[in-house]
């Protein structure tokens, strides 16, 4: 048994490549992965389908030097008015090529500009003209969002990584905020990929009392592997469906037709947990802002009215200093009147003892005795009258230095 090594086998592949296609060859193909290297350099990766099925017939990959690349894709953008991406149907001059190591690919010398749209890309497009033309396109995005998505229906494979992301992120925020998550394990690649997406939507739909979202998250790859996120029926489930539906499907570079349907569209299963997480962080802060702005409305409102008790003391207080004063001030001229008065009244009284007097002593005995009167007096009683004796009654006079006794001869009246 005649034998041959390795490398002599891919030598052999090596130099019959080089002898068949000694000069560069124009393909079709379809670009359904497509990465610049910071050097310049474009890796991509060309696939050609079946046209009924879907079914890849063949891949390969292809790349493009930077000195050519920085000629031909500003050559091809202009020349289209759409930029070189994944998706695209093209027409490219290639050198094909084999290596020991790194096996068969294509080096891009060229391309053809008037090439337009590619199958994969045509295809979406009219699957997004017909979700534009039933009117569904915007429905999921007018479901309000719940203010606290805390109950969320997960649609993922239970082994992908990005389900893994997506879980561990949410565990390990330090905000602490409790979800309750279930997972409706679907394929998320491959033929069998739509329908069972479909199925966990329908799974979900039994049950859609108890969730606030449905996450469909996948981690990202090439996009061949993303091709079942171009399903109508998908996009047609996904814009209908009764809950906010949020993806997370890919990486940056990727925009499926399920991202356009969904509720909100995020980049990663990662960038889904943040999101969610924000969500509830944002409700918290607004729950605090109305707590403090119902603690600070309380403050102000007891600080105002503690002004307002401060200001009627104070007010009360000068009312009472000024009725105080003022009933003082009347209570004085009362008292000033009262001493007035009384000393009026003790000043006539006094007067008219004064009078009293005076007019007691001018009819008082002594006083008309001192003026030259003489006071008779019979038994002691004080004679007016001469019809008060009579002849033989013993009378006293009284002078003013002296008395005598005498004797009534013969009354005359």
């Amino acid at each position: 048994m005649t034998s041959i090594s390795l490398s002599e086998l891919t030598d052999q592949i090596q130099q019959t490549i080089r002898l068949t296609y000694n000069t560069p060859l124009w393909i079709r193909a379809e670009i359904s992965e497509l990465r610049e290297n910071p050097g310049g350099h474009c890796y991509l990766e060309l696939i050609e389908k079946d046209s009924n099925s879907d079914a890849i017939l063949a891949k390969t990959k292809a790349t493009i030097w930077a000195n050519t690349y920085r000629m031909l894709k500003p050559y091809f953008e202009s020349s289209t008015g759409q930029s070189f991406r994944s998706g695209l149907n093209v027409l490219v001059s290639v050198n094909v090529e084999f290596h020991g190591v790194y096996g068969f690919s294509l080096n891009i010398r060229d391309i053809d500009p008037t090439f337009t749209i590619g199958e994969m890309a045509a295809r979406r497009l009219k699957i997004i003209r017909q979700l534009e033309a039933d009117g569904i396109v915007d429905m999921n995005k007018q479901l309000a969002l719940p203010e606290l998505p805390q109950r969320i229906a997960i649609i993922s494979s239970p082994t992908a990584a990005g389900y893994g992301d997506f879980y561990d992120q949410l565990k390990s925020d330090p905000s602490h905020f409790v979800f309750y998550i279930k997972l409706f394990s679907a394929i998320m690649q491959g033929e069998q990929a739509e329908s069972s997406i479909i199925a966990a939507l329908e799974e979900i739909y039994e049950k859609v009392d108890l969730f606030d979202v449905v996450v469909i998250i996948r981690g990202g790859g090439a996009t061949t592997d993303l091709a079942c996120f171009d399903s109508y029926d998908l996009a047609l489930n996904c814009a209908q469906f009764p809950l906010p539906i949020i993806a997370g499907i890919g990486h940056q570079r990727d925009v499926t037709i399920l991202d356009m349907v969904a509720h909100t569209s995020l980049k990663t299963p990662t960038a889904v947990a943040e999101f969610l997480i924000s969500s509830l962080q944002e409700t918290e802060n607004n729950l605090l802002e109305i707590v403090s702005n119902i603690q600070n409305l309380i403050q102000n409102s007891i600080e105002a009215q503690t002004r307002f008790l401060i200001q009627t003391q104070m007010r009360i207080k000068q009312t009472l200093r000024s009725w105080v004063v003022q009933k003082t001030h009347l209570l004085n001229n009362q008292k000033n009147r009262l001493h007035t008065g009384i000393r009026m009244q003790l000043l006539k009284q006094n007067n008219k003892l004064l009078l009293l007097e005076k007019n007691i002593e001018t009819h008082s005995p002594s006083f008309l005795l001192k003026h030259g009167y003489t006071i008779t007096t019979r038994n002691g009683i004080r004679i007016t009258s001469v019809k008060q004796v009579k002849s033989g009654d013993k009378i006293r006079t009284f002078a003013v230095d002296g008395d005598f006794e005498s004797e009534v001869m013969t009354p005359n009246p």
